[in-house]
């Protein structure tokens, strides 16, 4: 098959013109990277200040739960409370246990689910337990209205854990449920047992143990979930950032880069960041009005702009590949590596690849200034002029390259470059648009230059 490639025959004058663009693109382009280099190293410097921080954060948590502990014990060690509790303290101390989390908002929600899931099934445990005797069958006749009901709100319970909506945020709730409503009713099977006072002295001790861990969780030192969730988004797109500029720069250096394994660990990391972000939005919807984040705050955007950065993570991994893996063109004649076409590719179109690395040095400058906007809680400058921008700049690429003189390894190259580019700037555009309008629904403050 015939295939034909427009060539543009440029003269002298068309030459030097061209000549005097490129230098002023690459003088533009090594003014971004002075002013995105420092991503670098605050970033590197975020890292450290993070893992000290988180380090913190978990020294913080193990004492708040100790105290809990301390707490709920003493109604085993103070007689006069023991008197009044019994051994149903025990309940006290497994709440603790079992709700306290590492952030507020997930102890709250997990206290509160606990606390519903309770009250419900041991309201309708007494309930069947009460039925069960009024009839009057005798011993037998209540262990099988008893087990019936056993086997009915069980089912129910378990087929209701499974809808979607309900196992992500009641989930535990529904366990309680079961567990509470099984203890109480077959504790109805013998007549002499009160089901309404041991619901009732159950339920108490349980909202003790609720009470310490809320206490202890909101106002001794705390962890908040929306707070980790929206400086771990901040921090992604600084780190993404630099990893642009990072690899803009592979683009152009004649040396041997290796594969850079910082880089690819952050992009990878934020692939695998999907099921975090949800519990940590969650967590955060549990939350009371705290600091700058308040009642009915736009979580859900946070997951969406999630879901736009680990795709742009996956196209900076294969801007990563495509620079130093192999490319397979042949299934019969073998390999062709994209670094021989690469390394010609510096000698004869230099004036491409700087051009390239300016596009992708905008972007980066982009994606550090989303970061900021959200980091501050204020609204960005407007992007769509640049993005657009950016993009007539892609499609000049393809005619200044010359596809017609490059060999087949080489035009290769540019097109896998190209086309990355171009899918770079359009979710970094998609960004944009999601960022303002997370601005806009959670009230960011207005830009002072706008």
């Amino acid at each position: 098959m015939e295939s034909s490639h427009v060539i543009a025959i440029t003269n002298e004058e068309e030459k030097i013109d061209h000549v005097e663009k490129s230098n002023n693109k690459f003088q533009f382009r090594r003014e971004n990277k002075i002013h995105c280099y420092p991503v670098s190293i605050t970033s590197n410097l975020k890292g450290k200040e993070m893992k000290s921080d988180h380090n913190t954060r978990k020294m913080i948590h193990s004492i708040k739960v100790g105290i809990s502990l301390v707490l709920v014990s003493l109604l085993y060690l103070l007689n006069p409370l023991f008197e009044q509790v019994g051994e149903n303290a025990m309940w006290a101390i497994m709440t603790v246990i079992v709700i306290f989390e590492f952030s507020a908002g997930a102890t709250l929600g997990k206290g509160i689910n606990r606390g519903i899931g309770t009250i419900v099934g041991g309201g309708l445990g007494c309930i069947a337990a009460v039925f069960a005797r009024s009839i009057g069958l005798g011993r037998v006749g209540n262990s099988i209205i008893i087990g019936a009901s056993v086997f009915i709100f069980g089912s129910v319970a378990t087929y209701f854990r499974m809808v979607p909506r309900i196992k992500k945020r009641y989930d535990y709730g529904v366990v309680i449920f079961m567990l509470t409503f099984n203890l109480i009713v077959v504790s109805g099977v013998h007549p002499d047992v009160k089901v309404w006072a041991i619901a009732r002295e159950r339920l108490l001790t349980i909202l003790m143990g609720f009470i310490v861990c809320i206490c202890v969780s909101l106002f001794l030192f705390p962890l908040w979930a929306s707070d980790e969730l929206h400086d771990s988004f901040v921090s992604r797109f600084l780190d993404l950032a630099n990893t642009i500029q990072e690899e803009c720069t592979k683009m152009v250096s004649e040396k041997e880069n290796p594969p850079s394994a910082p880089s690819f660990n952050v992009c990878k990391s934020m692939l695998n960041s999907k099921s975090t972000d949800e519990s940590l939005a969650n967590f955060a919807k549990w939350e009371p009005w705290h600091g700058k984040f308040g009642f009915s705050y736009p979580w859900g955007r946070y997951l969406k702009i999630g879901a736009e950065l680990r795709e742009v993570a996956t196209i900076i991994l294969a801007v990563g590949r495509c620079l130093q893996a192999s490319k397979e063109v042949d299934g019969f004649d073998g390999f062709i590596f994209l670094e021989q076409p690469m390394g010609s590719l510096r000698q004869s179109q230099m004036v491409v690849l700087q051009t390239c690395e300016a596009i992708g040095s905008k972007v980066a400058c982009v994606m550090q200034e989303l970061g900021e906007s959200m980091k501050q809680m204020r609204k960005c400058e407007a992007k769509e002029n640049i993005l657009g921008q950016l993009k007539e700049e892609i499609g000049l690429v393809i005619s200044k390259s010359k596809i017609g003189e490059l060999e087949d390894g080489e035009v290769v190259a540019i097109a896998s470059l190209v086309f990355l580019l171009m899918q770079v700037v359009e979710k970094v555009g998609e960004l944009v648009k999601g960022v303002e309008e997370l601005g806009d629904v959670a009230g960011f403050r207005s830009s002072p230059a706008s």
